[in-house]
């Protein structure tokens, strides 16, 4: 089994390895490409996502700059899906982004990681655990997801969260390690923020 096989697996790899190297440095090159482009240049950012990332859905919109390991080949994205700056995709293992996600600035989404035996680390192994990520979303500023973390659906991870376990679904979760604050509720629909009301009569279906 070569090197890169073992990436796709999951196993204990060198990330190292030449074959690994020589495919993934084309990628980076044209993130870099993609990082000079100007707000302005919609179409242009489109077709990189379109061309690059494993998967990506209609209407999707990434601030930038991005940081990505692999410039996003390994990222399936759904549709309508919006990163504010600095988004950092650790995509050496794969990262499923569902349908109108958010991201804030300043997310850390990593699937790689590295052994704890210090033997292993000396030699520069990683293995890559894949994140899930559910419809509807919204993940706040600055928050880290490490890898093999499922995030359920209609979820908020509040800001500055460091997300180490499984979230479910229709919940608000926050905190260092991240946890379940409370269930998403009829109240959400009646206040936005603390005591102001949502106006629906004066929104726009």
């Amino acid at each position: 089994m070569t090197q890169y096989e073992r990436m796709v697996a999951g196993l204990i790899y060198d990330p190292g390895d030449e074959e690994i190297v020589r495919e993934q440095l084309p990628y980076q090159d044209r993130l870099w490409e993609f990082n000079q482009l100007k707000p302005s240049q919609i179409a242009e950012k489109d077709k990189y996502l379109k061309e690059v990332f494993a998967e990506c859905g209609e209407d999707c919109y990434i601030e930038l700059p991005l940081h990505a390991n692999w410039g996003g080949h390994h990222v399936h994205m759904g549709d309508l899906v919006y990163a504010n700056t600095n988004l950092t995709l650790v995509d050496d293992g794969h990262i499923y982004i569902g349908n109108k996600v958010m991201f804030g600035p300043n997310v850390t989404v990593a699937t790689a990681n590295h052994p704890i035996d210090a033997e292993l680390r000396d030699k520069g192994y990683q293995y890559n655990k894949d994140v899930h990520i559910g419809d509807n979303t919204w993940i706040c500023a600055g928050v880290i997801i490490v890898p093999g973390v499922t995030i359920g659906k209609n979820v908020v991870i509040g800001a500055g969260s460091i997300v180490t376990k499984d979230i479910p679904d229709n919940v608000v979760a926050a905190g260092n390690p991240c946890k379940v604050l409370r269930e998403v509720s009829e109240r959400d629909r009646i206040y936005f923020y603390k005591d102001e009301k949502v106006d629906w009569e004066n929104l726009e279906e």
